[in-house]
C-alpha cells in the first residue's frame, strides 16, 4: 500500500488526466470521477501519448456520479470547466472529507471564492496550468508541450499541504513554482487567455498562428492584452508593459495549437466565456475602466450564443 497521498480527480479531461498521470508517475494513488467516459476508462485505462513518453495508467478506482469513495482523498483535483451555472461545490461535495485539501486546475479569475465559502474547513490550492494537451477520443489525451504548474496556497501564501503537492509533482516529472500571490498569477495567465481563447471561438475553431498572422490579428491581440493590464493594475496586481511582447513572442514558438476554447466550441460544448472573459470586463466596469476591445468580444461571443440557443 502506497505511503503517498491519496488523489482524487474530478474532470478527468485532458488536463486532469494529465496531472493525473504526473502523480501517478510519483506514486501516488490516483482515482477518478468520471461520466461519459466512465466504461472507457474503466474497461482501457486512459491512454497519453507526451514528449515526457508513454504516460499512461489505470486509475486505481474509477468512480461515477452517485458512488461511494472508498477512502477520503487526501487531495481532490478539480479539473472542470467553469461554467454559467455549474454548481462546482455541488459536484465535489460528495468526495470531499474532513480532511481533504481541494485543489482547483482551472481556468479563470475570482473561480476559488464560491468553494472557499462551500467548504471553510478544507484548505485551497490554487493552480495555473501552462499546457497544450488534447483530448482526442474518449480515455486518449495527447500531451504535445509543456505542463508547468504555478500553485500557491488561496487566497494567499503557500502552506505545508501546498508544498507536498508540489514536490510530488515535481518527483513526477513537471515543473511547478510556488508563488505567495497566486490571484495575482491568475491576472498574469488572464494576458493570453482572455483575448487568445474567446478571438479562437469567434474566428470558427481558429488555432494561434492564424490568429496572429491574420493582417490586424496581433494589433487586436496587443490591445486586448493592454486592456487585461489596465483592469489588473486597479485590481493592485500592476504589470509590466514587455509581457506584451513576451506573449506574443512566446505563442508564434508554439505550434499552431488550438486552444481548449477553440475545440469546445468546435465539439458543441459549453465554453468558459464568463470565467475567462466575462469577469475580466465586469471588473473592469466596476473600476470604470474602458475596455472597448473585450467588450466587444464578449458581446460578439454573446450574440453567438443567442443564435445558437446557449444563452
Amino acid at each position: 500500500m502506497s505511503d503517498k497521498p491519496h488523489i482524487l480527480i474530478v474532470g478527468a479531461g485532458a488536463i486532469g488526466s494529465f496531472y493525473g498521470a504526473i502523480l501517478k508517475q510519483a506514486g501516488c494513488p490516483v482515482d477518478t470521477v468520471l461520466r461519459s467516459e466512465y466504461q472507457v476508462v474503466r474497461d482501457n485505462g486512459i491512454r497519453i501519448t507526451s514528449r515526457l513518453g508513454d504516460l499512461s495508467y489505470q486509475p486505481d478506482h474509477v468512480y461515477r456520479d452517485g458512488d461511494t469513495p472508498e477512502v477520503w482523498p487526501d487531495y481532490l483535483i478539480l479539473c472542470v470547466k467553469v461554467l454559467p451555472g455549474a454548481n462546482r461545490a455541488e459536484v465535489i461535495k460528495p468526495w470531499m472529507g474532513p480532511d481533504t485539501r481541494l485543489v482547483l486546475i482551472e481556468n479563470g479569475l475570482d473561480i476559488e471564492r464560491e468553494l472557499a465559502e462551500a467548504f471553510p474547513a478544507n484548505p485551497i490550492i490554487s493552480c495555473l496550468a501552462f499546457i497544450a494537451a488534447s483530448r482526442m477520443e474518449p480515455g486518449v489525451v495527447e500531451h504535445k508541450a509543456y505542463g508547468k504548474l504555478i500553485m500557491g496556497s488561496y487566497p494567499k501564501g503557500i502552506d505545508e499541504h501546498c508544498r507536498t503537492l508540489s514536490e510530488l509533482f515535481i518527483e513526477g516529472g513537471i515543473k511547478v513554482d510556488l508563488t505567495e500571490a497566486v490571484v495575482g498569477e491568475r491576472w498574469r495567465k488572464c494576458l493570453w487567455n482572455t483575448p487568445f481563447n474567446p478571438l479562437s471561438v469567434i474566428a470558427n475553431g481558429a488555432d494561434t498562428k492564424t490568429i496572429l498572422e491574420t493582417e490586424g490579428g496581433e494589433a487586436l491581440i496587443r490591445e486586448m492584452i493592454g486592456e487585461v493590464m489596465a483592469v489588473a493594475a486597479a485590481e493592485g496586481y500592476p504589470m509590466d508593459e514587455s509581457l506584451i511582447d513576451q506573449n506574443i513572442e512566446g505563442t508564434r514558438k508554439m505550434p499552431a495549437y488550438k486552444n481548449s476554447m477553440a475545440l469546445d466550441y468546435i465539439n458543441g460544448r459549453p465554453i468558459e466565456r464568463d470565467a475567462v472573459l466575462g469577469n475580466v470586463v465586469t471588473i473592469a466596469q466596476r473600476h470604470g475602466i474602458p475596455v472597448p476591445h473585450l467588450n466587444t468580444v464578449l458581446v460578439t461571443l454573446k450574440m453567438r450564443a443567442r443564435l445558437e440557443g446557449c444563452e
